[in-house]
């Protein structure tokens, strides 16, 4: 099984803060640290977010994000990236979303964590970096990320910790879910595909419920 390398582990609160003159309370400006973590079913201690209703919980506990896609972004931004700069608590070399499939199980560390579902980028982000059209940049791109949960708690620190433990479907990457979600609502096939895989989070396995009734 191959192995990949955590090159950042980022914790954050949320605060109040201001993003080209917008007041936004998030919990998106993470920041490296440098000992081991402890991860827990709802995430790192001492990570959080704000806005509950779309981050956050056990299917989202932890988002990785990979530093291979640094270089596209300072290129479309004309700048460079601060660090955790998608709001990601993993950032990683590998793991890109053509090769990561939902329900994948790796080893963290101590801990066990399992792809849940692909990132959706929100408004907080896109104000971040003062660009009202960036979450369709994010999702036409298809490098947004995605979510862990935590199978089984434990220590996590940088280095080559993550292994791939299982890959029970190989077919359903993390690019392939947001491209039927986004792209291809109609694919009444790729739809039920999607919906075959038991890891899928909870509201991602909702939304791709209203999609299979649409194609009926």
């Amino acid at each position: 099984m191959t192995g990949n390398v955590i090159e950042a582990l980022n914790i954050g609160l949320p605060r109040r803060e201001e993003f080209y003159g917008r007041e936004v309370t998030t919990g998106i400006c993470k920041m490296p640290v440098r000992g081991p973590l402890r991860l827990n079913k709802d995430g790192f201690e001492g990570d959080g977010v704000a806005d509950l209703k779309h981050h956050g919980g056990q299917d989202k506990a932890v988002c990785v994000y990979s530093i291979a896609h640094y270089p596209y972004w300072e290129n479309i931004l004309e700048t460079k990236l601060p660090p955790a700069a998608f709001g990601e608590n993993l950032s990683v070399s590998g793991l890109l979303e053509d090769d990561v499939c939902i329900g994948d199980i790796f080893q963290a560390g101590t801990a066990l964590v399992q792809v849940s579902q692909p990132r959706q980028p929100c408004k907080t982000l896109a104000a971040r970096y003062g660009r009202n059209d960036f979450v369709k940049l994010v999702v036409d791109s298809g490098r947004t990320g995605f979510y862990f949960r935590v199978l089984e708690e434990g220590i996590v620190e940088r280095g080559p910790c993550l292994i791939l433990k299982e890959r029970p479907h190989p077919r359903i990457t993390v690019s392939f879910a947001n491209r039927v979600y986004h792209y291809d609502k109609r694919n009444c096939e790729a739809v039920n595909a999607v919906l075959a895989v038991q890891a899928l989070s909870e509201s991602w396995r909702q939304s791709f419920l209203k999609l299979k009734e649409s194609c009926l």
